[in-house]
This record gives C-alpha cells, sequence and structure tokens, in this order.
C-alpha cells in the first residue's frame, strides 16, 4: 500500500496583527474574532510565542509517540483536540495556516513581525515606540490612535472593531 494523496486544501485568507508588547494585539484580536465569528465566520488564530511553552509532558501517551518517531500526535477528547507537530520547517503562519487549518474561512495570526504577508500594526501612543513594520513588511492597515503614522494607510480605531471586520472581509474577497 502506497501513501495517500493528500486532498487539496484551500489556505485561507490570513491577516497577521503585529506590535509591541502592551500596545493590545491580544485584546484586538480576541475582539475581532468574537465579531467575525458573530458574522458566521470560522476564525482560526495562531499565536506565536517568544517565551519556551510546553506543548507536550515526557511520560504522556502523545510525548511517547512523538518520540518513537510521530510527524504528528493529536490527543482527542469529547469536545476538543491538541495536536503536536514537528515545526523546525514550515514555521510561518502561511504555511501553519495550509498545513492546519484548512476549515477556517479566515485567519488571524498575532506576532510574526518577520514573517511575509498582510500585517495590521496594533500602535498605542502610550506604548511611545516606534512601528514594528513598515509598509514594505506586508503592513497594510494599523490599529492606532496615532494619526501621524503612514498617513497612506487605512487607520482604525483601536476599538472600531466592527470597521476593521469589515476591512478584513473585503481584502479577504468575502
Amino acid at each position: 500500500m502506497g501513501h495517500a494523496t493528500p486532498m487539496s486544501v484551500q489556505t485561507p485568507p490570513l491577516f497577521i496583527f503585529v506590535g509591541h508588547s502592551g500596545s493590545g494585539k491580544t485584546t484586538l484580536v480576541e475582539k475581532l474574532v468574537a465579531e467575525l465569528a458573530a458574522r458566521g465566520q470560522r476564525v482560526a488564530t495562531i499565536k506565536h510565542a517568544h517565551h519556551k511553552v510546553v506543548l507536550d509532558h515526557e511520560g504522556k501517551d502523545s510525548w511517547r509517540f512523538t518520540q518513537a518517531g510521530a510527524a504528528l500526535s493529536m490527543l482527542v477528547t469529547t469536545d476538543a483536540l491538541q495536536l503536536v507537530a514537528e515545526a523546525a520547517e514550515r514555521r510561518e503562519p502561511a504555511q501553519l495556516a495550509q498545513r492546519f487549518l484548512g476549515e477556517a474561512d479566515i485567519v488571524l495570526a498575532e506576532g510574526f513581525s518577520l514573517a511575509p504577508g498582510d500585517k495590521i500594526e496594533v500602535l498605542r501612543r502610550a506604548c511611545d515606540k516606534p512601528p514594528r513594520c513598515v509598509p514594505a513588511d506586508g503592513l497594510i492597515a494599523l490599529a492606532t490612535d496615532v494619526a501621524e503614522t503612514y498617513p497612506e494607510l487605512p487607520h482604525f480605531g483601536l476599538e472600531e472593531v466592527a470597521r476593521l471586520a469589515d476591512f478584513l472581509l473585503e481584502r479577504a474577497g468575502r
């Protein structure tokens, strides 16, 4: 028996939210998830962690399968699942969305400021820091209270979640 041919997976539209720590990225993404879900969208999220996070514990069955050589290991309960996969390669948000999130209508990623893709920067005057990205990095809009930054790009207030959701869906062709 040979390997099954993988089905063609549609890559959902992906938007990367970048900004300095404390700028409000997580809060904005959380509000956007709720807004988009309320509009009937199946939303997936990808979060980049800069610190070490233990996803699997020594001795657990999934850890044992991974140690034995499994490329992917999934734990499934009655209401959720956790996937542990080797990610040394294909760790950019677009690659992850294509690989794992084909069921989603839209993907919102947080962090990944160096990754290619459409980015929305969350820029808060109170953080008193320059933007992390420039338009050449894929920056397409700002959620900000700093009007003078990149005036050529669309600006959204930090609480303008519905307007930002409209913009994302329009960009996604939805």
